[in-house]
């Protein structure tokens, strides 16, 4: 099982960041040990001081392909959550300082969570989706649909010209503005529209 990620895929957020708007995907990627299980606490890993919440739509591939056009990558992909994509920021600041890659900061254990699954139910992704997170009770990101530079079917895509694509994949698309610092004692909580869809307690 691989789990792609997509940096930058939400202008605000690249401004918010002060990075320049990609004319292409940003690809990354996570090992499967960066899941965090269910049941299994998350902690707060000891070698950064800057840990940030970047909340996203993630999506699970369905069916095996390569070089997918994106007119039929919509039959690739059959279940949706959000999940969070924890980045080590102080660390990924310094690597990229120094022009390299970003797997220290974005890639360690348990920096992947992933929320409960819901299929993607007929015309679902016509219309626009909505998700956030709260920290605290408090709403710290929203986004949707339609503020994606590039939408699902164009990542598959994209990516299945450079990897094969297998059931059981995730593609993390990217998130919206409003990321931020989090703590011990924070509690996090994605929402899909209204559905809550993880609860997790930094320890």
């Amino acid at each position: 099982m691989k789990i792609f990620c997509v940096g930058r895929n939400y202008v605000e957020h690249a401004k918010e960041l002060g990075n320049a708007i990609p004319d292409e995907p940003v690809i990354f990627m996570k090992p499967k040990s960066a899941l965090v299980q269910t049941n299994v606490p998350f902690y707060y890993p000891e070698f950064t001081n800057e840990l940030h919440y970047e909340a996203e739509l993630v999506f699970q591939i369905c069916k095996n392909g390569k070089y997918i056009k994106q007119k039929d990558a919509q039959h690739f992909y059959n279940k949706i959550t959000v999940g969070i994509d924890f980045t080590a920021r102080d660390i990924q600041n310094e690597l990229k300082k120094k022009g390299l890659p970003w797997e220290k900061a974005k890639a360690w254990d348990q920096s992947a969570v992933v929320g409960k699954w819901l299929p993607i139910e007929k015309d679902m992704m016509k219309k626009t989706i909505e998700f956030s997170l709260f920290k605290n009770n408090e709403q710290v990101q929203l986004g949707n649909t339609t503020q994606m530079i590039y939408t699902v079917d164009y990542l598959i895509a994209h990516i299945s010209n450079y990897f094969s694509l297998n059931i059981g994949d995730l593609i993390f698309t990217g998130t919206p503005a409003g990321v931020g610092e989090c703590v011990v004692g924070d509690e996090l909580t994605g929402y899909l529209g209204k559905e809550k869809m993880f609860e997790l307690t930094i320890k």
